[in-house]
């Protein structure tokens, strides 16, 4: 059996285009990694897909949960910690499937917490200049802003908050009150990082190329940019009053 301390959690809606090649890409790396699927009921035929996987040749180390409808990023992420906390994965990464983020950074990710200490790792755009490929002029000075705006409103340090590109050890996990985390798109993103950030935890950026999906329709919405903008006014206030948990003894 392929025992391993990392499992990549990667939600999905309708990727049936790429799911079979993000799972055979990580399973390709030298590192061991699991992975988990959350899909939200896709009507391509994506959860399909990656049980045919799982009844082969990756039984032991791919696994999915099924959900019905779309309930939402955020929500995709925490039904995935707490089934990664259940399963005593020590490392949880957060991944998407249309190779927007590529597979052979997750040893980087990796290698920040286990081998450098961090807490939690985040694969940026935006720590060495802005590193995103193929995107509309407009989405990158959308993102590009949304990040410097969660830094001028809130205080926080790091570069590319909305990031969904990121590993966690698993105290964070335990730590953080994942049933108060409020948002589900941009600004669930923001809101685990901060959150982390304000309990003490340690954080390090990893620069990485963001690649536009080459295939597959993009998720993206102007909902999601509006729950972040608004959602980042909500998390200053908590940031005054709010009584974050303790941070744990290493």
């Amino acid at each position: 059996m392929n025992q391993s301390d990392s499992i990549v959690i990667i939600p999905t809606y309708n990727e049936k285009e790429n799911i079979e090649k993000i799972i055979r890409a990580v399973f390709s790396l030298e590192k061991v990694f699991h992975i988990l699927v959350i899909d939200d009921g896709s009507p391509d035929g994506t959860a399909q897909i990656v049980k045919g996987l799982m009844a082969g040749e990756f039984a032991d180390r791919l696994f999915i949960l099924e959900r019905s409808g779309k309930q939402g990023l955020g929500t995709a992420y925490i039904a995935g910690f707490r089934w990664a906390l259940e399963h005593t994965y020590e490392y949880v990464f957060e991944m998407d499937a249309d190779f927007s983020h590529d597979p052979a950074d997750l040893p980087r990710l990796y290698a920040a917490c286990h081998d450098e200490g961090y807490d939690v790792a985040v694969g940026s755009r935006y720590v060495s200049g802005v590193n995103v490929v193929n995107w509309p002029i407009g989405r990158i000075l959308m993102s590009y802003g949304a990040s410097i705006y969660v830094r001028l409103v809130t205080g926080f340090p790091v570069r590319d908050t909305t990031a969904g590109f990121v590993c966690y050890r698993r105290r964070v996990l335990q730590t953080i009150e994942l049933d108060k985390i409020r948002f589900k798109g941009y600004g669930f993103q923001i809101e685990m990082k901060y959150t982390a950030y304000k309990i003490g935890f340690r954080i390090k950026e990893v620069s990485v190329v963001f690649v536009n999906r080459r295939e597959g329709t993009s998720k993206m919405s102007g909902g999601i940019f509006s729950e972040a903008f608004f959602g980042v006014m909500r998390l200053r206030w908590d940031g005054w009053t709010r009584r974050y948990p303790k941070l744990p003894c290493a």
